[in-house]
């Protein structure tokens, strides 16, 4: 059965792996949002979509497809900056359409409560893309940490450098108003990937919190987790020096290798979605806490358990 999407965000970075989701899932893209122009590649994959820059244009065309069995929309997927999913979702679900919604989903627990309450008011669902639950490499790990004694705890270090240039500052990302900072910016899909592997969170400590990057500690079920996340190439090791990211996790010494297998995620997860399988507020809350808290934590540099790059920017 065919699907009628909605895109909200269609000039971002993410959108084209959503525009080829919905078309290698047999969907059709039925009409996009965005307040920026630049959305060429929709020529590639959906070329009959409408287009509008604005969003109450967008929503009134998008109300009307309703008056059609054909072409009432089914989906709404959100591609938008951070700070406007939790509006973007609830227009979504108001419009009788489930909601595919990039992460952060929003940045407070108590947005959650407020979508689950639009939800049973629109009996609509959200969904998020949380795709490293089905990267091979994470999926191995977990059963991994599964069949061990139950008694285990993995030492763990994550490391994520993703170098960015002055644009980044300019955007609505070097806003945290808009993007609530790095750590949840570009670290809320490894958090969400930690307690999926290793369980539910027992305490966190934030060593350190800036503008371009964060570091800190966290307990899980089944883990000690030392945390890195920077966008300055200054962190880069000299290892990796030219290239413009780094990836590293290492479970008791040993390095997970999932540079590879990213490209297919967020079809994979489209499918899942579509058959049901789907993770919606729920899957997303422990993450929205663990980045919530971090955004809220007194940085405390004395506590022990330090990743190495923090300990060399305290030196």
């Amino acid at each position: 059965m065919k699907r009628n999407f909605a895109l909200i965000g269609a000039a971002g970075y993410i959108a084209p792996r959503h525009m080829h989701a919905i078309k290698e899932t047999g969907n059709t893209l039925a009409v996009a949002y965005d307040i920026n122009d630049s959305v060429g590649i929709i020529d590639s994959l959906a070329p009959d979509a409408a287009f509008f820059t604005d969003f109450e244009s967008f929503y009134e065309y998008a109300h009307c497809l309703r008056r059609r069995q054909a072409t009432a929309l089914d989906y709404v997927s959100i591609c938008s900056p951070n700070h406007l999913h939790h509006p973007h979702i609830a227009a979504g679900l108001r419009l009788g359409c489930d909601v595919i919604c990039e992460k952060p989903l929003v940045p407070t627990p108590s947005l959650l409560d407020e979508l689950s309450l639009v939800e049973s008011e629109t009996g609509k669902s959200v969904f998020t893309v949380l795709q490293l639950r089905h990267h091979q490499a994470i999926l191995k790990l977990r059963d991994k940490v599964a069949s061990a004694r139950p008694d285990t705890k993995f030492d763990v270090d994550l490391s994520y450098i993703t170098s960015r240039g002055k644009w980044y500052a300019a955007s609505w990302k070097g806003d945290p108003r808009k993007s609530f900072g790095v750590a949840t910016n570009i670290g809320v899909h490894f958090f969400d990937m930690l307690h999926f592997i290793f369980g539910k969170q027992q305490a966190s400590v934030v060593h350190y919190n800036a503008e371009h990057k964060a570091a800190g500690f966290l307990e899980y079920e089944r883990a000690r987790v030392r945390w890195f996340l920077s966008i300055d190439a200054s962190d880069l090791p000299v290892e990796v020096k030219g290239k413009t990211t780094y990836r590293s996790i290492t479970v008791d010494g040993e390095e997970l290798e999932f540079s590879e297998g990213f490209t297919d995620l967020h079809t994979m997860s489209y499918v899942e979605i579509l058959a049901g399988r789907g993770y919606g507020l729920a899957d997303a809350r422990q993450a929205v806490e663990a980045v919530n808290a971090i955004r809220n934590s007194r940085p405390n540099p004395s506590h022990a358990e330090r990743h190495p790059f923090t300990q060399r920017l305290l030196a």
